[in-house]
């Protein structure tokens, strides 16, 4: 906390962008890890399944984002045991807000975008301090999200496919770090969530998606 009672600001060097088409979730990040000015990784995971229908982005702290990984996978985990079905992907992204809100004054200092499908495809962005927001188009978060946004904003149109998302995905992260000096790495990671389960696409997938 700064000297005025209020949180420091959230530096969130990083490019995550989610997108809804009729029939998928698709989430994509770069993979750039900064300390200050220093490059502290450029293979860093920032896309985290929590369970066989449900992935979520991080933009901001890597450890906040990792404490949270295990707590939700706990948590998702321990619902599926209990209720015996999977958690519905609203419930998750209110149950990951509550938990943000509760460290609201000592918060995980993260930007977050939640991806699912249970009867449908959902997407919803978090904050901080709990604030969740349920997309029906797209979402970007981090340094790189004006960049990713200007792209997105441009190109999204209604009735998109599975496959021309997650070619407009690739084309706002790619557009994102050559504008952003925090985003970047080597290559980018994106996950397409659909009826049959999450998938991660291959490095020779991504890299037709680029071209």
């Amino acid at each position: 906390m700064t000297d005025q009672g209020k949180p420091p600001i959230l530096k969130t060097g990083t490019t995550t962008v989610g997108l809804v088409t009729g029939d998928a979730v698709i989430l994509g990040a770069d993979r750039k890890a900064t300390m200050g000015y220093q490059v502290a990784s450029k293979e860093t995971k920032k896309i985290l399944q929590l369970d066989d229908h449900l992935a979520f982005t991080m933009a901001g702290l890597a450890g906040d984002g990792q404490a949270l990984d295990r707590y939700m996978k706990a948590e998702v985990n321990l619902y599926r045991f209990r209720e015996e079905k999977r958690i519905t992907v609203k419930a998750a992204a209110h149950l990951l807000s509550n938990l943000l809100y509760y460290r609201r004054f000592y918060p995980y200092y993260v930007q977050l975008i939640l991806g699912g499908y249970d009867t449908k495809p959902q997407l919803f962005t978090l904050d901080a301090a709990g604030s969740v927001q349920d997309e029906t188009e797209y979402t970007a978060t981090g340094s790189g999200s004006p960049y990713a946004y200007g792209v997105l904003e441009n190109d999204y149109k209604k009735g998109l496919t599975t496959e021309q998302g997650k070619q407009l995905v690739a084309k706002a992260i790619v557009a994102a770090t050559k504008r952003d000096i925090a985003s970047g790495g080597r290559g980018i990671d994106v996950v397409v969530i659909t009826k049959h389960g999450v998938t991660q696409l291959s490095e020779n997938e991504i890299s037709a998606l680029m071209k």
